[in-house]
């Protein structure tokens, strides 16, 4: 990859002009405390205990982990922060963070409903172009279970193995997934209207295959002219990345853009977990060279293909990410290529996310919103992730400490 690529990862001065000194000094508190395993292991089995209990710790949450992580307990509270993001021109993909629950026809419908005041509220934003979606927010699990369970006891393409699998849902099944499938259309029909793209969430492997297809064909339906919908694609599964490549051959078959959100994953040790106790071959890759292998090899193949696929890079990577810009100046094409954003998780990896924004590229936080109690599950995700992923809090930390230093001098 070409050096001379005109981004530095390491300019701490543009990765946090937007933070107070205050707002500097709570992110070193945050990110050194999730630098003992021990502790987050056990803030993480405590937490969501305590908020069930009634214990008074949703002000401490709220002035921590949620503060950092979270945009807001309600869609308007993130109004605040889509502002200060836009002033460095940086967007904002609206996640409604809400995970499990109730479950039953009327709670989907009501999730259903959700996602489409997210897109109505998205749509009067000058900076949200995206708003993110999961199927198992209005469909149940048994029944995507039993789809892609289906689907995998047949043989041919993925649509002929699912159009089979369909046939194998009892009459009831088969209304269920039709009302389903009219949420879904739903959905993006008014993002379509609104100039709104719709990110799908990856599901766990045993639900992904009726995800995937429902996915497909709203592109096929939304995705003629420009993209609106987007199938999110993990690379630490070994097989994605052919799947990547029949997706494309499927959009040029059935002449749509391809959406493709790619990241590495986010189910990993459930995944093997589960593939040990039921004996079957692990769907995760050997180890993290294999993933980045994957992951990078994605990209490249989707910039090979702007014209048929619209891109989106959501990593914390920092090779991956410069490896997206390299290629697009070494293909003389705009940074802001309409086809190409950048995204990462909002309180995390600024560094990459507002130098991409300073070099003229497209990027986004992932600005999750939601009752604090009801995004728990997501906080102690993040908690997890920053405790054990190699180097990740390390860096974070090393890059407020420098820019600590920086303002000192």
């Amino acid at each position: 990859m070409d050096r001379s690529v005109p981004v530095s990862f390491d300019n701490t001065e543009n990765a946090f002009e937007y933070k107070s000194n205050a707002a500097l000094k709570k992110a070193r508190f945050l990110f050194s405390s999730m630098g003992y395993a021990s502790l987050v292991k056990l803030g993480t089995a405590i937490t969501p205990w305590a908020i069930k209990a009634g214990l008074p710790v949703k002000g401490i949450i709220r002035n921590t982990i949620f503060d950092q992580f979270v945009g807001g307990e309600t869609l308007e509270e993130t109004a605040n922060v889509a502002k200060k993001l836009s002033e460095y021109h940086v967007g904002v993909i609206l996640d409604y963070g809400v995970e499990g629950g109730d479950y039953g026809e009327e709670a989907f419908d009501h999730s259903m409903d959700e996602f489409i005041r997210v897109i109505d509220y998205a749509a009067t934003q000058p900076n949200i172009p995206f708003m993110s979606i999961k199927v198992t927010g209005f469909a149940r699990l048994g029944l995507l279970e039993k789809l892609d369970s289906s689907v995998s006891d047949h043989q041919g393409s993925l649509m002929k193995r699912y159009n089979q699998a369909v046939n194998t849902l009892t009459d009831e099944e088969k209304k269920e997934w039709e009302r389903v499938q009219y949420r879904m259309e739903k959905i993006c029909k008014i993002a379509a209207e609104k100039n709104i793209g719709v990110l799908v969430d990856a599901e766990e492997t045993w639900i992904q295959d009726p995800v995937d297809v429902i996915t497909i064909l709203m592109m096929e339906k939304f995705n003629k002219t420009r993209p609106v919908v987007y199938n999110t694609i993990q690379l630490y599964r070994h097989d994605r990345l052919k799947f990547l490549r029949d997706s494309l051959e499927a959009a040029e078959l059935k002449q749509f853009i391809l959406g493709a959100k790619l990241v590495r994953g986010a189910y990993m040790e459930k995944e093997r977990k589960r593939a040990e106790e039921m004996g079957y071959a692990s769907p995760i890759q050997p180890n993290k060279q294999a993933t980045d292998d994957d992951y990078n090899a994605g990209v490249t193949f989707c910039i090979e293909h702007l014209d048929k696929i619209a891109l989106i890079v959501a990593s914390h990577n920092e090779y991956s990410n410069l490896l997206a810009v390299d290629l697009l100046l070494k293909k003389e094409l705009p940074l802001n290529h309409p086809h190409v954003h950048f995204s990462q998780l909002y309180g995390m990896s600024d560094n990459i996310t507002f130098n991409l924004a300073k070099a003229g590229c497209s990027v986004s936080k992932y600005l999750p919103f939601g009752p604090i109690k009801d995004v728990i599950p997501y906080l102690m995700r993040r908690a997890q992730e920053n405790s054990s992923v190699a180097g990740q809090t390390g860096r974070e930390l090393g890059l407020i400490r420098k820019e600590m230093q920086r303002r000192k001098l």
